[in-house]
């Protein structure tokens, strides 16, 4: 992931856009998942994986005393990302689905491009 990070920084994109792409490709990863057979362990994992590393990613900035986010906000994102976690296992376990998953990055794809004053053109996954 620090990698997508590093390259994206080099094209001339906001934090907001840079983190709307990768949401966009996180999610894009999971409904692919979703799609193939579940026997397909390893694309699986992989969007799981993917997708759990982004958001302890965020969890990890929001606990920085720097984060210029508010601290409800701050939490709420810690919240969610304890959730993923505990969802992603659940959907590895076969005792959940990827949709939960994919409705919480859209909303947050939804939020940041409505939070943008050039995020109205973007679509969501």
């Amino acid at each position: 992931m620090y990698q997508a990070y590093r390259q994206a920084t080099t094209r001339s994109e906001s934090p907001r856009d840079l983190e709307y792409r990768l949401f966009g490709q996180v999610t894009r990863a999971l409904m692919h998942a979703q799609s193939v057979d579940k026997s397909d362990l390893a694309t699986r994992i992989d969007a799981l994986d993917w997708n759990r590393r982004l958001w302890s990613t965020l969890a990890s900035d929001c606990s920085e005393p720097g984060n210029g986010l508010n601290a409800p906000l701050r939490a709420q994102i810690i919240s969610i990302s304890l959730f993923v976690s505990r969802h992603s296992s659940a959907v590895m376990r076969g005792e959940d689905d990827f949709s939960t998953l994919i409705d919480i990055n859209r909303s947050i794809m939804q939020g940041l491009a409505a939070g943008g004053a050039d995020g109205g053109g973007q679509q969501a996954a």
